[in-house]
């Protein structure tokens, strides 16, 4: 007769405090099935149980890209260390801040706890764990070495959000000028030009082009203001949602950005760098080339590298040499070329691509550095182009009455 195997019952964190055999009030926190699972073991140690309690997760948060590569960081570090993967993943749970960090990892550990492989847990949170992160776990795991693969992806994770941080902050410059000059001058338009304009009516003189131009914007920013908010507000949602939902809409603002005069070169050298990045770490993982060129598209953060390297893999997979297949998409530098070449003549791919990455997350760096210095003059001119032009305007009737004086 077959007997229904009993559940194991779900774990949490019990925080716990009593007396020792001196009398002694001692605190502490444990990993258990239940309140009497914790009693029974802390009696066991010869501790009088006074309270246990369940520790309450707080909500909030969310899970980030620094938070996952936090985590391989540490959990490297630990396995190198000779600490079993389990316990690893009790200590790292513990030492998290994030409350959802904490969940997360508590389940991935439940998972495996129960047989499952440590690849086939993470696979079942896709949102923080990608194909390129769960296939190198699971190389990692067939080969036995899974902590130096996991040293290798945690080197990955730092690298590519080194360079994602490096763009943000290049953006987030501009962009909060520009926020705040539009800010500045719908208070000159609601508040300040309708001072002006009751002073110059006064006058009952003739007020020139300029003065008249400015005047009318005012009324239409006193009268619309909420209309002009709400449309630049719903009109970068909308854009932003399209942006990111749409496929067609994603292909033609990624060639777009390429293109642009002064922020093309750095996106492009950053979607370069984490391209031979991604394909180096896979290749040296022992993943297979063409297996390996799945997850390398999407790493790049652009579509056109996307679009290239799945015509890339194609080639590749009919016996074209990886040089020669990226030579004709037509999208990769010279220096990357000839690096790919060299290492495919030597053995050394991974090592020639892993070197090719290092120029030019160096030189993602440098442009970042030569962009922050050249959008300041650019973003001075503009700014006192705009203001400096409504100033000028109000003033004009001043200079004109002062003329006739």
């Amino acid at each position: 007769m077959a007997t229904a195997t009993a559940k194991k019952p779900q774990e949490a964190i019990y925080e716990w405090e009593g007396k020792d055999r001196q009398g002694k009030v001692v605190r502490g926190e444990m990993r258990a099935g239940g309140e009497a699972v914790v009693g029974a073991t802390l009696r066991r140690q010869g501790i009088l149980v006074q309270k246990v309690k369940k520790r309450r997760l707080k909500t909030g948060g969310s899970v980030k890209g620094k938070d996952i590569a936090i985590f391989t960081r540490q959990l490297a570090t630990m396995m190198k260390a000779g600490v079993p993967l389990l316990q690893s993943f009790d200590i790292v749970a513990r030492g998290s801040t994030n409350p959802r960090v904490t969940k997360l990892l508590n389940d991935i550990r439940g998972d495996v706890e129960t047989g499952t492989s440590l690849s086939s847990a993470f696979r079942k949170h896709p949102m923080h764990f990608d194909a390129l992160y769960c296939n190198l776990v699971e190389a990692g795991e067939a080969a036995g070495i899974l902590e130096t693969l996991l040293d290798r992806l945690a080197v990955y994770q730092e690298k590519t959000l080194a360079i994602k941080q490096k763009i943000k902050s290049a953006l987030t410059y501009p962009i909060a000028v520009m926020v705040v000059a539009f800010v500045v001058v719908a208070v000159i338009m609601i508040f300040v030009i309708p001072a002006f304009k009751e002073v110059f009516t006064s006058f009952g003189a003739d007020l020139p082009a300029p003065t008249l131009f400015v005047m009318a914007m005012s009324e239409i920013f006193v009268s619309y203001w909420w209309a002009i908010f709400l449309t630049i507000g719903g009109s970068i949602y909308f854009f932003l949602q399209t942006w990111k939902r749409s496929e067609p809409m994603q292909k033609r603002m990624d060639r777009l950005l390429l293109k642009m005069p002064i922020f093309g070169d750095l996106l492009f050298k950053s979607a370069v760098a984490r391209w031979t990045r991604t394909l180096s770490t896979m290749f040296a993982a022992g993943v297979p080339l063409v297996e390996a060129l799945d997850s390398v598209g999407g790493a790049a953060g652009n579509a056109v590298f996307a679009e290239a390297t799945e015509q890339i893999q194609k080639d590749v997979s009919t016996g074209t040499s990886l040089t020669n297949a990226m030579m004709a998409a037509n999208l990769f530098p010279n220096m990357v070329l000839q690096m790919s070449a060299i290492g495919e003549e030597s053995g050394a791919l991974d090592q020639m691509l892993g070197k090719a990455a290092d120029f030019y997350e160096e030189e993602v760096d440098e442009a970042v550095k030569s962009l922050s210095s050249l959008m300041e003059p650019f973003i001075i001119v503009i700014l006192g182009t705009i203001i400096g032009g409504i100033v000028v305007s109000m003033y004009l009737p001043i200079f004109k009455i002062g003329q006739v004086v």
